[in-house]
């Protein structure tokens, strides 16, 4: 099976949301489409599914959380299913997260079965691959904003302002690793974003607020599931995990 490795997924993912940024600034907003899949749903103007109260408590409740979030971390299991030849390919790593007075900053250590490091910092997203000794680095200045709401999505991301870039599905309760969750369905609006992912899935932890689950659908049927385990919330995280701990000889790629 041809695997498509985690880290570059993530900034190609990123980037994909960067690139429509600014053309979805410009648009006029674009009426409902007449064969939504959520046929037994109305849209309330500010994009959410009419699942009346329920919904807008969920969005309120992750509102009043990210008011109080200032960073994160967890043990990360990603799985990665592709339908042509019905197979999963796992990682294994570490995500953090971490707010601060200027920006919002995401570190990724994928550590099995090969180590990559994905780092967003500064308004850059760089991607190490110590076997190549190589980095790429791509420069998200111009869309910061879009940038770290996307990092943020389930992580310290306010409720309202997913409706802003997805038509958002209450999907009731489900279990998660013996925890119950809250799971929420995410339509992106962007075309560019869509032909990536047809839908976007959380499962928000209702007492931390935070994603215990996340699952990201393509199109061609294949989609890639994250987990998040051993979170930690709001403690103190070392300046250094948001480095790159690069070589003398370490070549940088900046893709144009």
């Amino acid at each position: 099976m041809t695997v498509k490795p985690l880290a570059p997924i993530i900034v190609c993912s990123l980037l994909v949301v960067l690139s429509t940024a600014d053309a979805q600034k410009s648009s006029k907003k674009q009426p409902s489409s007449s064969t939504s899949t959520t046929s037994a749903a109305t849209k309330n103007p500010s994009g959410t599914t009419a699942n009346a109260g329920s919904l807008e408590a969920v969005l309120t409740q992750l509102d009043n959380a990210a008011a109080g979030f200032r960073s994160a971390e967890a043990d990360l299991l990603w799985e990665q299913y592709q339908k042509v030849v019905d197979e999963t390919d796992t990682q294994k790593g570490k995500i953090y997260f971490r707010r601060t007075n200027k920006e919002t900053q995401a570190a990724i250590n994928i550590t099995s079965p090969d180590t990559k490091y994905v780092l967003y910092t500064e308004g850059k997203v760089r991607l190490y691959q110590p076997r190549i000794d190589q980095v790429t680095e791509h420069d998200a200045s111009k869309n910061k904003e879009a940038a770290e709401s996307f990092l943020a999505l389930g992580f310290g991301g306010r409720g309202h302002d997913l409706v802003k870039q997805y038509e958002v599905k209450l999907e009731g309760n489900e279990a998660v690793d013996g925890m119950q969750t809250t799971r929420l369905e995410l339509t992106p609006k962007s075309p560019k974003v869509r032909n990536m992912f047809d839908k976007i899935i959380l499962w928000i932890d209702p007492q931390r607020d935070v994603s215990l689950k996340q699952q990201f659908i393509e199109p061609s049927g294949d989609y890639r599931t994250t987990r998040y385990m051993n979170i930690k919330l709001n403690g103190k995280i070392s300046d250094d995990v948001f480095k790159l701990h690069t070589t003398g000889h370490t070549k940088v790629v900046r893709p144009q």
